[in-house]
């Protein structure tokens, strides 16, 4: 049992760490990674990370978007009516567990955004088929559940952003239903006639996309990701007004912006002019909100997603996955290489959008979790999440990443298996979603309610890292410089907001690394430690820097 009188001593060697001021003492080596005190409803609460900086630094006004965002795919995060599938009542109920509206409080993960798989009405499981823009599919609530949500998340400074998918509709969508009657009736002039991508018999099909006839008629209707996904015809004025005033409803009704689904297939194998449609749309969307928070899915190389930073943020594919650079780096590799990566990717995409942000993420709903292949055991993990959440842009969390859960295809082959029903430990009864094989013995048995009351939990890793993050801003919003240090694989980057500095290094080794930061251009004039977090801690002795394995620190 985790004691008031052990709290106490937690939270007074915390204040040697997490100070301005650091030393090379063994007591400042021994304190643990994270402190905590109890309440008396068990609940762990960080303690002891300095925020005296923040509002020196200036802290994020609510428009600002270099915010950190939780994903939710929501049929499996909360169930409030008892009926297995999770809805935005339940999403509600949970709000203080994914920020209560003090990023200070030590309570609540501290996410200042959340994204929300599309909520539209559908006949499936996901939601990706919208059979309907303008209605909540009625397993998820209301209209009126998704403007009480809106409204007590704007309470807490919580940006809510939908996941809006107008590449296609759904094949039950009316607007498709009316573009197959025109064609079956003949009607050429028809509004609906031109409204989806399609050939007739005889013309030929375009080159490496996917078509289906419909019965009764010469016509072939493209659709690329699924039969019953059919794909809308952005040459149409008509279907580009009509997708416009989808977003328009929604951010009338105070949503703060979008995740553009598949957006790299709106014209299928032409991103220039992809490219011009965003461009277009999303200067639309400025003109009635000119600090929409707005993210694309083009899931490609860097090549391709830097061309449409002149239009959207891109999330960037190239540090997710098993094979991406934030998990090879957390598992030992180089931190030189990620942050003269981030450095770079930032000049490029800076040089097309002067406002362009980076958006980094370990793994989504459409991969396989990431605690199969980064596990909390080797402290993997948390290094990962170290890598990316304390640096700059918007990162964002896969629901149930901050317990550790797993999920995989695997022999099934079903995406359903990466979308299982979020680990609560109490009287939720949100169950896993339709098509589901994954195997319970594979999944992990802590919950929500354990891990709150653990001080060495993920979850509680998770809150201080987010806090560290919130307390020291001129790592999300600053002026991003990677520094350059030989023989070693500790690596970092300075970040400059309002005139204020910090430095963050990082190092994934698995030992401890002494760094002389005199040596180190852009780092000498650094002389304590802000915070520190990992598998161990960071001392400072003059300029000699020491830092445990698979840990990192803020430098003032």
């Amino acid at each position: 049992m985790f004691s008031v009188k052990k709290a106490a001593a937690l939270i007074l060697a915390a204040a040697m760490v997490f100070g301005l001021a650091s030393c090379g003492s063994k007591a400042a080596r021994s304190t643990p990674n994270n402190t905590y005190e109890l309440t008396k409803e068990g609940e762990a609460i960080v303690t002891g990370v300095d925020a005296s900086h923040a509002a020196d630094a200036g802290q994020k006004e609510q428009t600002d978007n270099a915010r950190v965002f939780y994903e939710i795919f929501v049929g499996s995060f909360s169930d409030s009516d008892g009926d297995g599938i999770g809805d935005l009542k339940g999403i509600i109920n949970r709000l203080d567990y994914i920020n209560d509206g003090d990023a200070f409080s030590g309570k609540s993960l501290g996410a200042e955004g959340i994204w929300l798989t599309p909520i539209f009405k559908s006949s499936s499981y996901h939601k990706y088929n919208v059979d309907n823009y303008f209605q909540v599919d009625p397993q998820f609530g209301t209209t009126e559940d998704l403007k009480t949500l809106i409204s007590e998340c704007h309470k807490r400074g919580i940006k809510l952003i939908l996941d809006l998918v107008i590449n296609h509709t759904g094949d039950k969508n009316l607007w498709f239903q009316l573009f197959k009657e025109a064609h079956k009736n003949g009607e050429v002039y028809d509004p609906y006639y031109e409204f989806y991508s399609y050939y007739l018999q005889g013309q030929g099909a375009p080159a490496g996309r996917h078509f289906q006839p419909i019965a009764g008629t010469s016509l072939y209707y493209e659709c690329n990701f699924d039969g019953a996904m059919p794909e809308l015809n952005f040459d149409n004025p008509e279907v580009r007004r009509s997708v416009l005033d989808v977003a328009k409803s929604y951010l009338d009704m105070g949503v703060d912006g979008f995740r553009f689904d598949a957006a790299k297939y709106v014209y299928y194998g032409d991103n220039d002019k992809n490219v011009e449609f965003w461009d277009w749309y999303i200067g639309e969307l400025k003109k009635i909100k000119p600090d929409i928070y707005t993210v694309a899915e083009v899931w490609d190389s860097d090549s391709i997603t830097d061309r449409y930073f002149k239009a959207v943020n891109c999330f960037d594919f190239s540090m997710s996955q098993a094979s991406g650079l934030i998990a090879d780096t957390a598992k030992a590799g180089d931190a030189n290489r990620y942050t003269a990566y981030v450095d770079k990717y930032l000049d490029s995409v800076r040089a097309k959008n002067k406002d362009a942000m980076i958006v980094p993420f370990i793994s989504n709903h459409d991969m396989d979790r990431a605690a199969g292949y980064l596990t909390a055991a080797s402290y993997n993990m948390q290094f990962a999440a170290n890598l990316y959440i304390l640096g700059p842009g918007s990162p964002f969390i896969y629901y149930g990443e901050e317990l550790g859960m797993r999920g995989s295809r695997g022999g099934a082959n079903t995406d359903a298996n990466r979308r299982l029903a979020m680990l609560w430990g109490d009287e939720d009864k949100v169950a896993d979603p339709v098509g589901t094989t994954y195997s319970k013995d594979s999944q992990i048995t802590s919950t929500v309610k354990e891990q709150l009351g653990q001080d060495d939990s993920l979850l509680t890793y998770y809150k201080k890292l987010l806090m560290i993050r919130a307390a020291n801003p001129e790592i999300a919003n600053g002026e991003y410089t990677a520094l350059k240090l030989s023989g070693t694989k500790v690596g970092g980057f300075t970040s400059t907001l309002n005139g204020s500095t910090v430095c963050v290094l990082h190092n994934p080794s698995i030992a401890a690394q002494t760094v002389d930061l005199s040596s180190v251009s852009g780092a000498e004039n650094f002389k304590s430690i802000a915070a520190a977090i990992g598998q161990g801690t960071a001392s400072l002795d003059g300029s000699k820097l020491t830092i445990d394995g698979h840990t990192s620190v803020v430098l003032r």
